[in-house]
Order: C-alpha cells, then structure tokens, then sequence
C-alpha cells in the first residue's frame, strides 16, 4: 500500500496521522456541521498540497490521515486545517460563536504522528472505527 512519489532527484512516502479536538471536547461535530467540516478538511488539505488517505469527524475530535511532501511542514499544515476550518465553519454556522466559550471551536493542542507503510492500512481502519454513533 506504498504511496512512492518522485520529487526532483528523490523519492518518497511519507504519511501522518492527525487529530484535534473541540475545545472543552464540547460534541457539536453533527449533521450539517460535520458534513461541512469534511468539505471544509478536503479543500483545505488540496490547498496545502497534502492527500487525505482518511478522514473521521467525531462528535468532539477530527483523525485525518494525509499523504504529504517533505516540504510540508506539518506545524503549518495543523495550523491552516484548525485555523481556516473554525474560520468557515463560523462563517457558515454563526450559532457555534454561543456554544463555545471565547468563540474558539479547537484546543490548541494537537496530536501527530508519522505512519510508516506497514502500519497504514491499521491506521486507516483505526481512523474508521473511531466514528462514535450519537
């Protein structure tokens, strides 16, 4: 399941394990908000050149699995996928600004770690099995 890329003079495979949490983990990832915030994820990890190998929403916390570059700097990459989805989302769901104290939708904090090839395909499926059902 090896995503080889060739880059000029090298070749690489290189994948991260990503999640983030709500801040105060206040379960509000549902319905139209989860659905926009997928949206969201993708167009943003397109925009950062990263590939999105999985992706889980949970009611409080959000695991992605990318496919990224060497040139992705992955303090950057959090950045950009917390910071400009709590920016759309807001824009798209003002009534969240309420439900959250300080208007802030994450917690600072983040969780990464890098994913070699053999252990990707249980990764992926952990990512999957993390969907809590409300």
């Amino acid at each position: 399941m090896a995503h080889l890329h060739k880059g000029r003079g090298y070749v690489y495979s290189i994948q991260y394990h990503i999640v983030w949490c709500v801040k105060y983990r206040h379960k509000i990832l549902t319905g139209d908000i989860e659905h926009k915030l997928i949206d969201i994820l993708y167009e943003i990890a397109k925009e950062q050149g990263v590939n999105v190998l999985s992706l889980q929403v949970n009611l409080d916390h959000v695991h992605i699995l990318i496919d990224a570059s060497p040139q992705v700097y992955i303090p950057n990459l959090v950045k950009a996928l917390k910071g400009v989805s709590a920016r759309r989302l807001f824009q798209a769901f003002a009534e969240l600004k309420t439900r959250l104290w300080g208007g802030h939708l994450w917690n600072p904090s983040y969780f990464v770690a890098s994913v070699g090839n053999n252990v990707e395909e249980k990764v992926r499926q952990y990512i999957l099995s993390q969907k809590e059902r409300s």
